[in-house]
């Protein structure tokens, strides 16, 4: 790495207030207020977002719960798939069926896990155990893993493609 910091920067801003006040006046009740939110990234498309449906939230929006999950996820996966660029193993395909699991833990609503479940074809089948062994590696360097307070695991199926696409 080039910089021993590196910055992320994000802007949300609440989308749900009224342009007009109802004769009722504001809406701030916890049933009724908006959950919607834009986040914007600077030179990336915004991302309109909502609480989970759990929480009163659009079910069709993404949610910051949904968000993290896809972070830990896309986070394994990048850091997998520099590991085996490193190793000089192929990729043939990659996917992850990634769940996260919210509980009442020490008296506050927190992830408790995340479970991530890897399908992984590479190329070459004598790169088969090595290739099983770097997703301990990449769930190591994996800078989302590294920042939570929760297990993620990784469940990985790796197998070698029968044909070299």
């Amino acid at each position: 790495m080039s910089s021993r910091e590196h910055r992320f920067a994000a802007t949300l801003t609440w989308t749900g207030a009224p342009l007009v006040v109802s004769p009722d006046g504001p809406r701030a009740t916890y049933e009724s207020y908006s959950r919607q939110c834009r986040v914007e990234i600077p030179g990336k498309p915004p991302l309109i977002a909502s609480a989970a449906e759990a929480f009163r939230g659009d079910p069709k929006l993404h949610n910051p719960e949904d968000m993290l999950v896809a972070a830990l996820s896309a986070c394994h996966a990048l850091s997998y798939l520099a590991e085996c660029a490193r190793a000089g193993i192929g990729v043939v395909s990659y996917s992850d069926e990634a769940e996260g699991v919210m509980a009442i833990h020490d008296k506050k609503m927190r992830f408790v896990a995340v479970f991530l479940r890897q399908t992984v074809v590479i190329a070459d089948v004598a790169k088969l155990e090595q290739a099983r062994a770097l997703h301990k590696a990449a769930h190591e360097s994996c800078f989302i893993a590294n920042s939570v307070n929760f297990p993620v695991t990784h469940e990985a199926t790796v197998s070698a493609s029968s044909r070299i696409a």
